[in-house]
């Protein structure tokens, strides 16, 4: 079973076993507009919890991409460098941005439900 969780730097976790799906929130994509470029952590790296992992730029501002959990960079989503706007199309499922070997599973515990993040990202809006 997956479990998906929210960051308040607006990003999703989907965690299998041990291994965690990263990417940005619709409503990241919502703010940013249309994004024409993404960074991506290398294959290999370590990355630590709330550190920066890569970097979204789109027609208005850019953006760091911060991971929600500290783990080691398994694979990245090429699909979304070769074609940025991939993300505003299906940000929280196909245009997933890096997986990771999770380092500590109890950092999940800090992140919000989709209920929680939900009400939160509408109260951040206004």
């Amino acid at each position: 079973m997956s479990e998906v969780k929210y960051s308040k730097e607006h990003e999703w976790i989907k965690l299998e076993g041990d291994i965690a799906t990263i990417g940005i929130t619709k409503h990241a994509t919502e703010m940013l507009g249309d994004i024409v470029f993404a960074e991506l952590p290398e294959k290999g790296s370590s990355v630590e919890k709330d550190g920066t992992a890569g970097v979204v730029e789109s027609t208005k501002a850019a953006s760091d991409v911060y991971t929600p959990v500290s783990g080691e960079v398994l694979d990245t989503n090429q699909e979304i460098v070769d074609d940025p706007s991939k993300i505003n199309q299906d940000p929280e499922n196909n245009a997933w941005f890096f997986k990771l070997k999770i380092k500590d599973k109890s950092e999940m515990d800090s992140l919000m439900n989709k209920e929680d993040y939900d009400k939160f990202a509408k109260e951040s809006n206004s």
